[in-house]
């Protein structure tokens, strides 16, 4: 194993970008399994850092280290308003996994992340499963979202997708006066490892469904259980058609200038990671009069139930803390009101006032001396 070292654009976005500000950041290359993987650590200022690894195929190395430096610095802000303590970390691996995804490619990233020493816990995320949890765990300690089999909690999707429907219904608190989605649209693009679960809940609850996917197979599997929901071609689609809730369950970037433009929906809450595409959208959403419930805030369930698993999975016990997203959702929209500022400003201050108020209770990160 070698590390690469870093070309000066990736220095740039380190040290000199809105970007940086991260504790610790590791390239990671393997040539005989051929790994390629970023770790990002952007605090620790709560606990070890915890987040997942998402396995994709970047269209650069640049775009790679782009992605795990967002996601890295979300999951501080995430964990802190979940209550949690753990900071936050990410890490991606640079392929398809549907072809490069190998038990020794993995093996090689759980050395990699075992050489941190805990400062960072790894979990399942974008093209990784339980499965491959429990093969990285072989090699690091510091890896949850295992199976049940192997002392884990299994499938994190699971409190992900109910942490999303308890942020959906206090948004309907705040702009119906009613906690539930009955006979309310929503329409949610992606329908995967969180998607399906949340349409479940949704249905459940006598909501109306409308989703999209750009795999056929995933709309097919959801209509096939469930012949009264619909289908739009496209997400483009779906942000057009006539909804109450827009729930983006995707990769991230989905708010832009256009699908704001376009979004006919009066709330937006979500579990994908980082919707805003760009600073400025969550004043555009609140513009156009659009209730949004900020994406790390309500997708926190996932890492509620992980961080359980640390101390040994009770699954009650977890979705009880995640239940409480819905009133951490209350709290920041009552907040943005009393500050007049939008919902995901409010949700950063109230998440950067955790971090600064609190310094580890635990001594992991300072190891005593004989």
């Amino acid at each position: 194993m070698t590390d690469v070292r870093p070309s000066d654009s990736v220095v740039s976005k380190l040290f000199r970008s809105e970007q940086g500000g991260h504790e610790q950041v590791v390239l990671c290359q393997d040539r005989d399994s051929g790994l390629k993987a970023v770790i990002a650590i952007h605090s620790t200022a709560l606990g070890p850092a915890l987040g997942g690894t998402r396995f994709f195929p970047y269209a650069s190395d640049e775009a790679a280290v782009e992605d795990a430096l967002n996601l890295a610095r979300g999951m501080s802000y995430k964990n802190a308003l979940a209550g949690l303590d753990h900071g936050g970390g990410k890490a991606v691996i640079i392929g398809d996994p549907a072809v490069d995804k190998t038990p020794e490619l993995l093996r090689a990233y759980g050395r990699f992340v075992a050489s941190l020493g805990g400062r960072y816990v790894t979990a399942c995320d974008v093209g990784t499963y339980v499965a491959d949890m429990d093969v990285i765990a072989a090699e690091n300690p510091w890896t949850t979202g295992r199976s049940p089999e192997n002392g884990g909690a299994g499938d994190s999707s699971v409190l992900t997708a109910y942490g999303v429907f308890q942020g959906m219904r206090a948004s309907a608190q705040v702009r119906w006066g009613d906690p539930t989605l009955r006979g309310r649209r929503v329409g949610i693009a992606g329908v995967g490892k969180v998607g399906h679960h949340l349409v479940e809940h949704l249905l459940a609850d006598g909501a109306i469904v409308v989703i999209t996917d750009v795999r056929a197979e995933a709309v097919e599997r959801i209509r096939t259980a469930h012949p009264e929901v619909a289908a739009a071609a496209t997400t483009e689609a779906l942000i057009s058609a006539d909804l109450d809730v827009y729930a983006p369950c995707a990769l991230g970037g989905a708010l832009n200038d256009t699908s704001v433009r376009n979004l006919t929906a009066s709330i937006v809450c979500g579990a994908a990671n980082n919707q805003l595409a760009h600073p400025g959208v969550e004043k555009d959403l609140a513009d156009h009069g659009i209730l949004y419930a900020p994406d790390y805030v309500v997708n926190a369930g996932g890492v509620i139930q992980v961080a359980d698993e640390l101390h040994g999975f009770d699954f009650d016990r977890a979705k009880a803390k995640a239940t409480k997203i819905f009133d951490t959702t209350l709290a920041i929209f009552e907040r943005a009101a009393a500050d007049g500022i939008p919902p995901a400003a409010a949700a950063d201050r109230l998440a950067e006032q955790r971090m600064a108020d609190r310094t580890p209770a635990e001594s992991w990160l300072r190891p005593s001396v004989d």
